[in-house]
């Protein structure tokens, strides 16, 4: 029978509007639902990569932040156990110099024209300043303060000068310096064994014994204190009472400047290391002492 043209095959059918969206192998256009869909994604991941960089971000920053905590909690005790060290030292050289003073007089005094240049009073005078100084930073570096860790710099910043100043006037001034000397020298002599001037006395008897020498410049120094040809017993080659009214040839003759003067060239080496050690560890102090005022003054300024 012939089939009439309304009864379609499902091969020739059309399409409907509730079929899927597919015709002839081709895709249609989204809808606006697959649309959004798709924008809502991209955007979200779009926000993931944000989060993530900032959390990134954030944990360098974190950990840069831990890192200069450490270093600065790392300075702040080092700063107070070389401070503590020095408050120590300071007290250990002032007792030496009290006890000088008080059992020994004006011990190590040499120097007429300047009596209280002397050993006792410059251990008391160097171990003051370096108390102060110490207990400056010491206080300064655990409390944090400003105006403790400003002075301790100022202060050290001050004696550094002073001393770099002192060596360069030293080294210009250096013939000036040994005629006056020796001048001062010979002059303090007319003291010796004097009432009142123990500390000359038994300065000048070290010394002859110690570096086997006497007078300041020659043995005959000692002519013009006694008015005679005789010399203190600590210029014998043998120590005994009145051994300085014997034979000159019994005596020392080099002469003691000279003779400190070659001991110092002797230990020079050693003296520059002594020098440049407390430069270093000056230098040290400044720089720590400047971080820290300067890592405070940021706090401070942050949480103003």
């Amino acid at each position: 029978m012939r089939r009439s043209s309304t009864d379609e095959t499902p091969y020739r059918r059309s399409p409907s509007l509730d079929s899927k969206p597919f015709a002839f192998g081709f895709h249609t256009a989204p809808g606006p639902q697959a649309a959004k869909g798709r924008y809502t994604t991209s955007q979200g991941k779009k926000y993931v990569v944000f989060y993530l960089d900032l959390s990134f971000i954030f944990l360098l920053e974190l950990r840069r932040c831990r890192m200069a905590e450490g270093c600065m909690r790392s300075l702040r005790y080092g700063m107070v156990f070389f401070n503590l060290l020095f408050w120590l030292g300071g007290c250990g050289i002032l007792g030496v110099g009290v006890w000088l003073s008080v059992t020994q007089g004006n011990f190590a005094t040499l120097s007429s024209s300047l009596p209280s240049l002397s050993a006792a009073n410059l251990l008391i005078a160097v171990g003051t300043i370096i108390m102060v100084i110490g207990c400056l930073g010491c206080v300064g570096a655990v409390k944090e303060s400003r105006p403790l860790l400003l002075s301790f710099f100022i202060l050290l910043l001050l004696i550094f000068f002073l001393e770099i100043l002192s060596i360069m006037l030293f080294f210009v001034y250096q013939d000036q310096i040994d005629h006056y000397a020796q001048r001062d020298l010979k002059r303090g002599l007319q003291l010796f064994g004097t009432e009142g001037n123990v500390g000359l006395t038994n300065a000048w008897m070290i010394v002859q014994t110690d570096f086997r020498c006497c007078g300041v410049t020659n043995h005959t120094d000692w002519f013009e204190v006694y008015n005679a040809s005789r010399v203190p017993d600590s210029c014998c080659l043998e120590y005994s009472d009145n051994c300085g009214l014997v034979n000159p040839g019994t005596w020392w003759t080099a002469p003691c400047y000279e003779r400190v003067k070659d001991w110092i060239q002797q230990n020079l080496v050693a003296l520059w290391i002594f020098a440049l050690c407390t430069a270093l560890t000056q230098i040290l102090g400044l720089v720590f002492s400047m971080t820290m005022f300067c890592q405070a003054v940021k706090v401070e300024t942050f949480y103003a």
